[in-house]
């Protein structure tokens, strides 16, 4: 471990056990992958997580999402509901929950009987994000007996059916979610693209764009969803969650060294070869396009040292209008993600 390395995780261990403001102005959350490293293990994942979400409750962060993930070598969410039970059972305040559950992945009546089972055990502070899409490959969709046009064809009647069960028993209902029956956990839709924000502007629900992967899309589907939006019991007006990447570091040179790691994701994912989390490096081999095409996965990110985070999202809440900004921190060491979210969070209230 280098002296930088050493002095960083002497600094987020100060920070775990030392109370923090709490965050002013437009909210800020936190998407976590659970990424494993190389040489790491998934309860190293589970316990570093763990780490984030205590420092982010005292820094102030409102929601604290996984996401569902299958077969992919180097994120450990894929039990997502278990997952979120552990990260509210080890903070206080917290909103937990997921970002997303793959709806046509699970029988609605399970979805509700786990997310009712966690809002009876940490009521009032957890959130049912959904999402269409497989979280999977073709094989492993298989797998999990989901069928391969499920989603888009039949997500709005699953979702429907969903609400059902945790909303109040109606008459004659023969089916009931116990628990979640009556819950009323809070619904969220998830997407890249125009359709689930259409729907979610149909139904009154609040709506959360992953440009933390998918940005180019970002600005259309915000229009849809607000110039769509018809407001329901849950929610009046409309409200946009915006996921982006976002690595702070001390000076845009260590933030930007720090952001190789997530670049050689988004590289070998384009070259078919998905790994863990990889130690960053000086300089990457890439091709002119494929450097085009990674920037292109990074086209929202904020990296940089205090100064350039402030501005970045700034700059990114004037271009948006975003209610809320979901951060996700991708880099190799655990030191770096924690101080991370700190530097992001003091230069929010400077």
């Amino acid at each position: 471990m280098t002296p930088m390395m050493q002095r960083e995780m002497q600094q987020a261990n100060q920070l775990l056990g030392t109370d923090m403001p709490r965050l002013t102005d437009t909210p800020l959350s936190v998407l976590d992958l659970a990424p494993i490293r190389q040489g790491g293990t998934a309860a190293d994942s589970f316990r570093e997580s763990v780490d984030l979400a205590k420092l982010t409750e005292r820094l102030g962060f409102t929601r604290y999402w996984l996401a569902e993930h299958h077969g992919i070598d180097g994120i450990a969410s894929a039990a997502t509901a278990v997952l979120i039970g552990h990260i509210a059972g080890a903070t206080s305040r917290l909103r937990v929950g997921s970002g997303g559950v793959m709806l046509p992945n699970h029988p609605p009546l399970i979805v509700a009987e786990q997310f009712g089972t966690l809002e009876a055990l940490y009521p009032g502070r957890i959130d049912l994000g959904l999402g269409r899409a497989p979280g999977a490959d073709a094989a492993t969709m298989a797998a999990l007996r989901r069928d391969p046009y499920a989603g888009a064809e039949d997500f709005p009647e699953r979702l429907t059916e969903l609400q059902g069960f945790l909303g109040e028993p109606q008459p004659g209902q023969r089916v009931r979610a116990i628990p979640g029956q009556g819950t009323e956990v809070p619904l969220w839709l998830l997407g890249s693209s125009g359709y689930s924000a259409q729907l979610a502007a149909r139904e009154g629900l609040p709506f959360a764009f992953a440009a933390q992967f998918a940005p180019r899309y970002l600005h259309e589907a915000l229009r849809l969803y607000r110039e769509n939006f018809r407001p329901s019991a849950m929610l009046k007006r409309p409200y946009a969650m915006v996921g982006l990447p976002v690595i702070a570091a001390e000076s845009d040179a260590r933030a930007d060294y720090l952001a190789s790691t997530t670049r050689q994701k988004f590289l070998n994912l384009i070259r078919g070869a998905p790994t863990r989390s990889l130690p960053p490096v000086e300089t990457l081999d890439w091709t002119p396009v494929e450097r085009t095409q990674v920037e292109q996965f990074l086209g929202a990110a904020v990296i940089g040292g205090p100064e350039t985070v402030r501005h970045g999202l700034e700059t990114f809440l004037e271009r948006t209008g975003a209610d809320e900004l979901m951060l996700a921190t991708d880099v190799f060491a655990e030191a770096d993600r924690l101080a991370s979210y700190a530097i992001v969070a003091e230069a929010w209230q400077a």
